[in-house]
């Protein structure tokens, strides 16, 4: 049984959610046609950029406010392999935090909707010239945060196609 990575606020908005779809390639896997452990944190960051660009705090998004986002930890579970030419999901969820710091949890499913993989990231801020740690979140991602809180922020997929 897999157990939280993070610590639950009750009064804290729900986790914001992406998912994407990938098919296994020949040039992920080893010998045995399963896929290398060091694949898994590229894949997360597949779905972590997903969910960057669907809710405006993508790296580019930080890279133009001047703010970096390096990884400060990263850890995975692994429950069972993925194949080769197989299709499976990564599934990113962003909790939500008033520190300068990020946190994700990851899921990867396989074709059956097995859990495969589950972990996390915590990324800190800092200033990208002094490399500083930052003591608050920057004021363009304190009002991501404000309206998370809120019930107001806008979901970038949905709005370009609606």
């Amino acid at each position: 049984m897999r157990k939280d990575y993070f610590k639950i606020d009750l009064d804290a908005p729900e986790p914001l959610v992406a998912e994407v779809k990938r098919t296994v390639r020949f040039q992920e896997v080893d010998m045995l046609g399963i896929v290398w452990h060091g694949h898994y944190a590229s894949f997360f960051e597949d779905a972590r950029m997903a969910l960057g660009r669907r809710y405006g705090v993508s790296y580019l998004d930080f890279y133009r406010e001047k703010v970096a986002a390096p990884i400060r930890k990263l850890h995975a579970d692994y429950f069972r392999p993925l194949y080769f030419d197989k299709e499976y999901s990564i599934k990113a969820r962003l909790h939500y935090t008033d520190a300068a710091k990020i946190n994700y949890d990851f899921f990867i499913y396989n074709e059956t909707g097995e859990l495969c993989t589950s972990g996390y990231s915590v990324q800190m801020l800092v200033c990208p010239e002094s490399q500083e740690l930052l003591l608050a979140p920057p004021p363009f991602y304190q009002d991501f945060l404000d309206n998370w809180r809120d019930g107001t922020l806008a979901d970038k997929e949905r709005c370009e196609f609606s």
